[in-house]
């Protein structure tokens, strides 16, 4: 490995998925992710703060809805099993079960962690009675002085990072978005700290319609010890790091767009150059660079003598909003006709004036 121990980056990219994937919940064994990774020694809590800041601004600006983000400690996790009985050789596949309570209630929850873990059924009990905790700070400073938690070293220190965490969490103005939540476990081994997960809340905007539940949108987390098992040397890089799912929020966008009514448009196009005559091609094009010259997204087909309706069915069928139509009759008056294509109604305007009057139209619209 080469010697770069900070390092700040993104991606987007293919991954794929080891268990049985559900496709009608928007899990896929080969998906799209969007990743964000901070990597380096730094002070505690401040890169961590970052990433949950960083979720928050590309939740916000899809606009799929509210949304909310649960944050945990796996030290806090840890160091819960351990005061309520876990045996240590259970912890990751009791931990496993937990991270089920998103999908499935604590009863069946338990049950598994019983029936089919061999857990006692009073260390289920006192699982049971952390994992319903959710709130804030105040949560947090609370279970530092539970009687049985604080008997863990490990869990205060877990529960000492995230008491800093929400204080720069307030100073970033996100704090009403994020909620510590003792039921998220997060099932991947080689978290070692804090851990987060984005789940979208009913938007108002859908009401009536049928909810598409496909589970946490974003998630992420500290993973201070991956980047070791990876360097022939052992060298260690603390990292931590989110993940967006891409073909998650597409069912969801996808399903918003269909209760709205409103139509997926594939291409950006808001202007098309058309004629209804032939050998004006070139008229066409002193048409469309003046458009493209001011900054104005247009097209049109690619053949000397295209057939008016031709021209007319691309446009509805990809709603392009404007048409700008030339002709012998316009081009000999100095006008040039202006359509749109949702209404069908066409104006006259003078030659000089079509840009402007794009422009006008466009930023109404």
């Amino acid at each position: 490995m080469n010697k770069l121990k900070k390092m700040k980056r993104y991606q987007v990219g293919k991954v794929w998925r080891r268990e049985s994937p559900a496709l009608v919940q928007g899990r896929y064994r080969e998906f799209c992710q969007c990743d964000f990774d901070i990597a380096g020694e730094f002070d505690p809590m401040i890169p961590d703060a970052e990433c949950l800041k960083i979720m928050c601004e590309i939740l916000s600006g899809l606009q799929l809805g509210d949304f909310l983000i649960k944050v945990n400690d796996r030290r806090v996790v840890d160091g819960m099993f351990a005061v309520c009985g876990v045996p240590e050789d259970k912890f990751r596949t009791i931990c496993t079960s937990m991270d089920k309570l998103d999908k499935m209630p604590w009863e069946d929850v338990r049950h598994e962690m019983v029936a089919k873990k061999g857990l006692a059924p009073e260390v289920a009990d006192r699982i049971g009675e952390y994992v319903q905790c959710h709130g804030g700070i105040s949560l947090v400073e609370k279970l530092s002085k539970d009687p049985r938690l604080s008997q863990s070293q490990l869990a205060l220190q877990g529960l000492g990072d995230l008491k800093l965490l929400f204080e720069y969490l307030t100073l970033f103005g996100i704090a009403e978005k994020i909620s510590f939540d003792l039921s998220l476990a997060r099932g991947l081994d080689y978290y070692t700290g804090v851990i987060y997960e984005a789940v979208l809340l009913q938007s108002p905007g859908w009401a009536g319609k049928e909810a598409l539940n496909v589970g946490s949108v974003a998630a992420g987390g500290r993973y201070d010890g991956l980047v070791a098992q990876f360097d022939p040397k052992g060298h260690n890089v603390p990292c931590v790091g989110l993940s967006i799912g891409v073909e998650r929020i597409f069912c969801l966008v996808e399903q918003k767009m269909k209760a709205s009514g409103e139509k997926v448009r594939t291409i950006e196009t808001q202007v098309f150059v058309a004629t209804p005559q032939r050998n004006f091609l070139r008229e066409r094009l002193k048409i469309i660079t003046e458009l493209w010259d001011a900054g104005i997204k247009a097209e049109m087909l690619y053949k000397n003598n295209p057939k008016l309706l031709t021209q007319l069915l691309y446009c509805e069928k990809t709603d392009i909003p404007l048409m700008v139509i030339i002709g012998e009759q316009e081009q000999k008056e100095g006008v040039i006709k202006l359509r749109s294509v949702a209404s069908r109604e066409e104006v006259t305007i003078n030659r000089e004036s079509l840009v402007a009057e794009i422009q006008k139209r466009l930023s109404e619209s």
